[in-house]
């Protein structure tokens, strides 16, 4: 695209909401920093206790990592569309934005999974765990993830990037792919096909993930020690995966068959689901299931008392 440095969007997901622009801007802005505290505060504990130095919490750390990735992405510039009247963006900045978004998105799913690996090789094979789940499998696992990701992303972006544009209203709160696909003069067969492929992917992830679990239940059944194990550890994620899946799914599919003019207010919400539950959630829910990082905060809690006292 020959002037892409020229071309802005508007973003038309607000319109609905700037009669109340206040309210939703202090919502947001509380809702921003509270999954940044939560999120740091796991990733802190996780770090300082030696004990939770293991492949679940390092996994996790990595979860709460990408959850302020996504976050960092989302709210400042949602913040700054509510603050103003216009909500525009450069084509570069919805480029972007779309990168880290879709970035997060890929990473969550992936990482969803190694978590899911991870705890069925945990209560299965529990006495070839520490054989299989090696600290450089750990390390291997991790990389995989975040540069699968991002490449994946790249591809994205690289894709639409390529493209010429009729339009610039989008008509969601973002930068989606989608959404300045929609946008373009030329055929997108290719963009269609690497979506399709990609949502193939990662939604064979969750199938599979499932699959699991019902081996984990199996084995969970057998003994108490199973059954608290998949309490603590395994409960929390499935309902990380199912939240994230489902809200996922609906976007996706609101996106590319659902009606554009109707149901604004719950395609908005049901696209900013996934944003904003999943990084606060994860912390929330890891922190109070898990024992070892719930005594660890409390302790933490206990001694800033004191000395503040």
């Amino acid at each position: 695209m020959e002037n892409s440095t020229k071309i802005v969007f508007v973003l038309q997901g607000l319109d609905d909401a700037m009669s109340n622009k206040r309210t939703y801007f202090a919502v947001a802005l509380l809702v921003y920093l509270f999954t940044i505290l939560v999120n740091l505060t796991l990733m802190v504990t996780i770090i300082l206790e030696k004990t939770l130095h293991e492949p679940m919490f390092v996994f996790l750390c990595s979860l709460c990592v990408n959850g302020i990735i996504g976050a960092c992405t989302f709210y400042p510039k949602l913040l700054v569309d509510l603050s103003s009247d216009l909500r525009v963006t450069s084509y570069k900045a919805c480029l972007s934005q779309m990168f880290f978004l879709y970035s997060y998105s890929f990473i969550e799913f992936t990482m969803l999974a190694v978590m899911a690996y991870d705890r069925y090789i945990a209560i299965c094979k529990p006495l070839n765990y520490h054989s299989i789940i090696t600290p450089r499998k750990v390390i291997n696992l991790l990389i995989f993830t975040w540069m699968l990701s991002f490449c994946e992303s790249f591809v994205v972006v690289g894709l639409v990037a390529r493209l010429p544009l009729c339009g610039f209203n989008i008509d969601k709160i973002y930068c989606t792919a989608w959404a300045v696909i929609k946008l373009s003069c030329v055929d997108t067969t290719i963009n269609n096909v690497y979506g399709t492929i990609l949502s193939v992917f990662h939604f064979s992830q969750s199938v599979l993930i499932f699959i699991s679990y019902i081996n984990i239940v199996r084995a969970s059944v057998r003994s108490q020690e199973g059954r608290n194990k998949f309490m603590q550890t395994c409960l929390p994620h499935l309902i990380s995966l199912t939240n994230f899946t489902v809200s996922i799914i609906f976007d996706v599919m609101y996106a590319r068959y659902g009606p554009t003019t109707r149901l604004l207010a719950l395609r908005n919400f049901m696209s900013l689901e996934y944003l904003v539950v999943p990084p606060i959630l994860n912390p929330l829910i890891y922190g109070l299931k898990m024992n070892q990082i719930r005594r660890r905060i409390f302790r933490i809690c206990n001694k800033k008392v004191h000395v503040i006292k």
